[in-house]
Order: structure tokens, then sequence, then C-alpha cells
């Protein structure tokens, strides 16, 4: 009799297991850990700058308030960092803050890419609206469309070969009609700025929020350098202090490099994507998402990012990334066209 109620027992505790459904995420996991949030860009940049405001905010979204501290790894235009987070141990405890390239090395098929963008677990990302614009130094006299057209040879800096700066030189470039450009690589973002003024590079791509927050003397009266194209996205999204500008699918000439600037726009719009490994625990993903989430909708959120960054941010949530990542038209001459523009070769001929 004893035997047939512990039975019983055992079978009624079963049946309370089932129906329970799935076990709720552990609120307290993060109690006493430290995160690790891997930058795939140097610091000092904007990249930093977003990562530095939502450090400031996101742990105490997480329950347990865990410490957050950031690592920087740049190298192959994002690449060596996002091979690094698909290889991580799933435990919730690393986290990767790519560049805008994570998303495009992937679609291209670049050599060097060791992960798969289906298999990343994403967390959203801090902005998803894009400005980019191309500038010349001043004392080249380069005011005109013409007039940069016409010189031969001028020195584009950048970050490396397949960095989102570097592609987005080398689409200006292609579009605007630069008579044999050389792109020079192996500087930061700063640096860049730097060499500049220095005389070492002519021109250079710089998200506009880089050049509020770094160089603002740069849209006074006077500047030291001439600006000439805006790249948007989505288009028709006018900077306010940039909106005067021609956007550069204006100098297309061909539907497929009308196609290459809807590619281009599409991946722009995932931002800078913050991703998981693979394999990561589930109730440890929900936890990360809902804080993410919180985050995004902080009002003291949005004025330390602006802050910081010189622009709003334009959050995207886990899913609607997700979302946007898969349904991404990948038209095979847009992507070729796009590997060109990418690669260390010539421009391609138009």
């Amino acid at each position: 009799m004893k035997k047939a109620k512990s039975m019983a027992h055992v079978m009624s505790s079963l049946l309370f297991f089932f129906l329970a459904g799935p076990v709720s995420p552990q609120p307290n996991f993060y109690e006493g850990k430290t995160i690790s949030l891997i930058q795939s860009s140097e610091p000092g940049g904007t990249a930093d700058m977003r990562i530095r405001s939502m450090m400031a905010f996101l742990p105490k979204y997480i329950p347990g308030n865990p410490t957050i501290l950031t690592e920087y790894m740049p190298g192959a235009g994002g690449r060596k960092a996002a091979n690094h987070i698909y290889r991580a141990r799933p435990d919730g405890l690393t986290i990767l803050s790519s560049t805008s390239g994570l998303i495009p090395s992937a679609i291209m098929g670049e050599t060097g890419v060791l992960y798969d963008i289906d298999k990343l677990i994403y967390l959203g990302t801090p902005y998803s609206e894009f400005h980019a614009v191309f500038f010349t130094r001043k004392e080249l006299g380069l005011d005109t469309i013409d007039k940069l057209r016409a010189v031969s040879g001028l020195r584009v800096g950048a970050q490396s070969v397949g960095h989102a700066t570097y592609r987005e030189g080398r689409v200006f470039s292609y579009l605007l009609g630069l008579t044999k450009p050389t792109f020079v690589v192996g500087f930061s973002g700063p640096e860049i700025d730097l060499a500049l003024e220095r005389g070492e590079v002519d021109a250079r791509s710089s998200a506009t929020e880089s050049v509020l927050q770094r160089n603002p003397d740069r849209l006074a009266k006077g500047s030291n350098v001439h600006f000439h194209s805006i790249f948007e996205a989505p288009r028709g999204n006018k900077h306010p202090r940039f909106g005067h500008l021609p956007e550069i699918e204006t100098f297309g000439k061909s539907d497929n490099e009308r196609k290459l600037m809807t590619l281009l726009r599409n991946l722009k719009r995932a931002g800078a994507p913050l991703v998981l490994p693979p394999g990561t625990a589930e109730d440890r993903v929900q936890i990360l998402r809902q804080a993410f989430r919180s985050m995004f909708k902080d009002p003291a959120f949005h004025g330390d990012y602006k802050k910081r960054v010189a622009e709003e941010p334009s959050p995207l949530t886990a899913e609607t990334l997700e979302n946007m990542i898969r349904e991404t038209p990948r038209n095979p001459e847009a992507i070729e066209l796009l590997k060109s523009l990418n690669g260390a070769g010539p421009l391609p001929p138009r």
C-alpha cells in the first residue's frame, strides 16, 4: 500500500512538472557575474561612444546587475571579432558589439568569414538610420563635382580593407566618378581626421555623427573641408545638417548601380548588431533581449546617447532586426559589384 502511494506521488509530481511548462528564466543568474562586451572596432570612435552609452544603462536592466567590461578586437573589417563570438562559449557572458560590416561580409562571402549570420543570436541594434558624407581637404580647392572628378589619384583614407568606412569611401568614389583614386588604410577613425588635417590623405567618408561628435567646426563658415555628397539610409531621410548635399544614388548610371544602393541601404539599416554565440541558453537570451528592449525605451538613455554620439538613437529590437536580416534582398549582380567595391583592387569600370 505504501509502495502504491509512493508511486502515485511520483506520478503526480511528474504530471505537475510537465503541465507547468518550461522553466522560467533564472532571474539571479547574472548576480555577481561579469559580462564581456567585445567591440570589433578601435577605442575613441563613434562605435565606442555608442557602447559607452549602453554600458552606462544596460546593467540596471539585467537582473542581478552584472559588471560589464569592454574589450577591443578590431581587425579584418570586423571579421576577427565576429569569428571570435561565433566560437565563444555560449554562456550568456560574452556579447559582440559588431560594426556594420557583420552582415555585408557574410552576404558577400568574403574570405575569412567563419560565422553564419543565420545562426548568430541577435539582441538588437542601437541605430537603424544612417547617414555618411564624403569630403575633401579645402586646400585642394575641389568645391564642385567637376573639379573633384578632374583630379587624378586622390588619396582616400580609411581603417582597413573591408571596414564599413572603407567600403563607403569606395562607393562614394565609384559613383562620384573619381579618377584613379588610391585608398590609404591602417588608421583608426580619429586618426583619419588627423591624417586629413596633416595632408597625408585628401578625402574620406565618415558617418555624420562622427563629424558632429569629433569635428563640429567642419560645419562652420571657413571650414577646412568641402562636403560633396551624402548617403541616406533609408533614402529620403534628410539629415538636419547635411540635407542640402546630393544623395549618392543620384550619381548612379545603371540599374545595377541602383540595385547596389538598395542592397547597401538594407544592410546599413541593420545598424551595428549586438549578438550572442549560437547555442546560448534560451533563458539567458530572453533576459538580455528584455534588458536591451527596456534600455532602448529609456528616455535617459536617449539623452545620454545623443550627448555622446551627437545623433538620436534609432534602435531595433532583436526580433525586428532578425527579420530584417533574413528578408534582405540578395541580388547576385549587386552582390558582385559590392564585392568589387569592398575589396582591395582598383575600382570596377562603369
